[in-house]
């Protein structure tokens, strides 16, 4: 079975276009000397983004939020400014950073590295800055390399783009088909294309945010003006038309297996047969960021009411955040059947979603999606959200239908799996064998686990099990959206997938160190938030974070945060402060 969520517009074949022939071949003309472009100008462009985005940040954030339906005064419009205008802002200073150290990769030797219990080079990320560990404290991410990447011949596997001499450099043209949910999507994976692989691009935008055009048409004004960028607008027929044109060398998607599968093999039965023969359509190389059934693993352990509320909140934003419609939702909650706090975790996250400000099904064929589940599903609970639609939460068990572990709802619906073990390590290494085994997609999990079990597991024998989890980014008492939000970690399925079983994807975008053979990101973040986790030895000053659903200031931060990134500065840390303390 394969995942059949469509978080984007199926693509048909269309008549000649003579504006998509004329912006292609207008970037075609600019592709090589694009590749061939210096890294100072290319430097000088990244802050002339940064200067163009901040002064429309806080109208691209509340179009966003209005389009979405969030409520005007409602804090959850902080969504839109940390998944929107902030991820771009961090990116194009991490990009300007590699290529301003890109000599001799000198920005390497800033970096933490060291080798994990696997064997693996283990390279750290985040915290990288002084402002990370004031305004990230305790947050953490690392990228485990592909085997084979050693600590002396890293160098060699990074920003390898980079090594041909710019004048002997040639360009390609890239088709990179846009996300419909997140904002920063699209424009960070044109930023990938242009600035990691020497790729021109033409970025068609998904209709459901197309709104979004003018904002990046204005952003990337620089880009535009040099002939390397085009943004389009359209539907299937346009989608179509540039995935077969013979201007276009390569393909980014974001999106759904099943359109993936249609742009490769072909649509309905062509598309059956050609897959069947191993005979694809497509004649172009594709890479892909698609959905999953991602789990989320609760470890049992000594847990204080205090905890059980505030990972209640971690695991409701995981579901919730941007209303349901993330291809790394938790889409599986993995619990211990007879650990005694459960019930009460399971209601804390009931009144969690139950608190939150109501916004709409805003994504196509939600309703459809949901209704499906609950055709299928088992023991439907509905966690009631007040005039909108419930959230449905749905009992997996081994005699459940398949489509609990194999179809991405991409909506406000989850399955819960329950596991008959009580011994945290025994029960953490069978909730990996099923998350490998049994779920669909390898984008994200996230593990939620108390610091004295990982301390009674052992932290060397806790990182050797964490190994064997095979997605592309893991968080640990996080939730592994945070990997997509910091641009310095390579984000896509953990490597292996293939166009006959393409699963999560293939390939990664952002990666603003230029990684060439990330394996995996493992993100990491405080048990308690500040100021409660004092009272158990633990120092770090990060408070409710900012991306979490029930952060009361997250509209503040995220700005304040966007603002930061732009120019950062110690007189703007007090209000960040402040306001992160208030959430």
């Amino acid at each position: 079975m394969v995942n059949t969520a469509i978080k984007d517009d199926a693509f048909t074949e269309a008549p000649r276009n003579i504006p998509l022939d004329q912006a292609l071949a207008e970037l075609s003309a600019a592709k090589d000397e694009w590749a061939q472009t210096s890294i100072e100008k290319r430097i000088a462009i990244l802050l002339e983004i940064k200067d163009r985005l901040l002064p429309i940040a806080k109208d691209w954030a509340e179009t966003a939020s209005r389009m979405k339906g969030i409520p005007e005064d409602s804090a959850l419009v902080g969504e839109e400014w940390i998944s929107g205008p902030y991820p771009l802002m961090s990116a194009c200073n991490g990009l300007v950073e590699t290529l301003s150290k890109m000599e001799g990769k000198s920005f390497l030797k800033s970096l933490k590295k060291r080798q994990t219990q696997s064997g693996q080079t283990a390279v750290r990320v985040l915290p990288h800055t002084i402002w990370d560990h004031l305004l990230l404290s305790g947050v953490s991410a690392e990228v485990w390399m592909e085997d084979g990447v050693t600590l002396d011949n890293l160098a060699q596997h990074t920003a390898s783009a980079y090594n041909t001499p710019a004048n002997q450099r040639h360009g390609k043209v890239a088709l990179v088909l846009g996300a419909g949910n997140i904002a920063a999507i699209a424009p960070l994976d044109v930023l990938h294309k242009l600035f990691s692989e020497h790729q021109v691009v033409i970025l068609k935008m998904n209709p459901v945010n197309e709104y979004l055009t003018d904002f990046l048409n204005d952003t990337f004004k620089p880009l535009i003006d040099i002939n390397v960028l085009r943004i389009v607008k359209g539907g299937a027929d346009v989608g179509g038309y540039l995935c077969e044109h013979g201007d276009v060398d390569e393909i980014h998607i974001t999106g759904s297996g099943a359109s993936h599968d249609v742009i490769v093999w072909g649509a309905g039965e062509e598309g059956q047969r050609n897959k069947a023969a191993g005979t694809p359509k497509l004649a172009k190389p594709i890479t892909s960021e698609l959905g999953a059934v991602c789990p989320t693993i609760v470890v049992p352990g000594p847990w204080t009411a205090s905890d059980l509320t505030f990972q209640a909140e971690n695991i409701a934003t995981q579901k919730m955040h941007n209303s349901g419609f993330n291809c790394v939702a938790c889409q599986m909650l993995i619990l211990p059947k007879q650990w005694d706090k459960k019930p009460k975790l399971l209601k804390t996250i009931e009144e969690t979603i139950g608190n939150m400000d109501p916004r709409q099904l805003y994504y196509p064929g939600a309703d459809d999606r949901l209704s499906a589940f609950e055709s299928y599903a088992h023991n439907v609970t509905k966690f009631d959200r007040g005039a909108i639609r419930a959230c449905l939460v749905g009992s997996e068990t081994e005699s459940t239908d398949d489509k609990y572990r194999m179809t991405e709802v991409f909506a406000p619906a989850l399955a819960t799996h329950e596991i008959d073990i009580l011994d945290p390590e025994a029960y953490l290494r069978a909730a990996i064998t099923f998350s490998n085994e049994k779920l669909y997609g390898t984008l994200g999990s996230n593990i939620v686990i108390h610091p004295k079990t990982i301390k009674q597991i052992g932290k060397k024998r806790f990182e050797s099990i964490i190994a064997e989890l095979r997605y592309g980014t893991i968080a640990i008492n996080t939730w592994s959206g945070l990997g997509f939000l910091t641009t310095a970690c390579p984000w896509g399925a953990f490597p292996g997938h293939t166009l006959q079983d393409v699963q999560s994807g293939i390939g990664f975008a952002h990666n603003t160190f230029m990684f060439d053979q990330p394996e995996r990101v493992i993100v990491r973040a405080p048990w308690r938030p500040f100021p409660r986790n004092l009272l158990s030895g633990d120092i770090t000053l990060l408070p409710k974070p900012p991306w979490y659903v029930t952060n009361k200031k997250q509209h503040k931060v995220g700005m304040l945060l966007t603002q930061f990134q732009h120019t950062p500065g110690w007189l703007k840390l007090p209000r960040i402060f402040l306001n992160a303390l208030l959430g």
